[in-house]
């Protein structure tokens, strides 16, 4: 008969408005949107309605977000891509439920969903190690964050669990972008003895050393193999294709809903950190045989795309 709720009213009778406020550092970070669509997913199957707020990694601007979503009563909140050390105090007083997701900086907080950088490390160093090469190198990212920490200390603790000495000159620090990876590349390959794979850690910086290797007349894979981390949709155009781990945002933010949601109903939740370790993506860079290389599925939006249009993704 097409009835609608009056959510303003059922909100009256039950204390519930089936609304969360989602406060987001960036809405033009690349994995915001991905984490955003997870949550709002999760959200469908329960009910609920998202509204979304742009904080500008501005923590005054984040008070206002809070304020706003309390005088719009939601039932809880979510922060995405956080970099706060630690819930505000405007957070603590509104007594809300609340979930972080993908915090950038710091240490653990209670009710966080983050990448698992160590595991989604490891992974990419086993696949290294599979195709037979011990002489790995590694180009992390600032060490100022808490997710290239990781990532470092998921190569070193592989390297060590296979009894191989790190070289020196085998582990540079670099800044997450193009340049950045290049010029590391540069100095990588002047080492004696020069790597024969590298563990990039981010896709920006593994593009850079793409092209530094073939700058100084190598071939990637033949001469030097490239693991890299992230899964950026770049990553399967360039030449050759990246072989990478995701990031798992879309299923991060899906997490945190879910989470959130079993707060709402009363239930107990773990405070400890939720890590989701991403997948990894066999693709050209590592030099594996093509029999192994990841069948690519289309992305979460592509596949909503064609079950309302018909028309079929593009492979990839």
């Amino acid at each position: 008969m097409e009835y609608k709720p009056n959510w303003l009213a059922r909100g009256m009778r039950t204390e519930r408005t089936n609304t969360i406020g989602i406060i987001a550092d960036d809405l033009l970070s690349p994995f915001t949107p991905p984490i955003i669509r997870g949550i709002q997913d999760f959200l469908r199957t329960i009910d609920y309605l998202g509204l979304i707020i742009n904080s500008d990694w501005d923590p005054d601007l984040e008070r206002e977000a809070i304020s706003t979503l309390l005088g719009r009563s939601v039932d809880g909140m979510i922060f995405v891509e956080s970099g706060h050390l630690a819930p505000t105090e405007e957070l603590e007083k509104a007594g809300k439920p609340y979930m972080f997701v993908h915090r950038l900086f710091g240490a653990p907080i209670q009710y966080s969903v983050v990448p698992d950088d160590y595991a989604g490390t490891q992974l990419a160093m086993e696949h290294l190690f599979s195709l037979g090469h011990r002489c790995i190198a590694h180009i992390a990212g600032p060490s100022g964050w808490h997710s290239a920490r990781r990532r470092v200390d998921g190569y070193v603790d592989s390297m060590h669990q296979h009894g191989i000495a790190i070289e020196a000159g085998w582990m540079l620090e670099s800044d997450w972008r193009y340049e950045g990876g290049f010029a590391a590349t540069q100095q990588l390959l002047a080492t004696d003895p020069c790597p024969t794979a590298i563990y990039v850690a981010n896709d920006h910086m593994a593009w850079g050393t793409v092209e530094a290797i073939r700058a100084a007349g190598l071939r990637v894979p033949d001469d030097v193999a490239i693991v890299s981390y992230d899964n950026r949709s770049f990553s399967r155009v360039l030449r050759p294709k990246l072989t990478t781990v995701s990031l798992p945002a879309y299923e991060m933010g899906k997490k945190a809903a879910e989470q959130l949601s079993l707060k709402l109903q009363g239930e107990t939740v773990a405070t400890d950190e939720v890590k989701i370790c991403g997948t990894l993506y066999i693709r050209e860079s590592c030099g594996a045989d093509p029999s192994l290389r990841t069948v690519e599925q289309p992305d979460v939006g592509t596949t909503v795309r064609h079950q309302l249009t018909g028309v079929p993704p593009v492979s990839n």
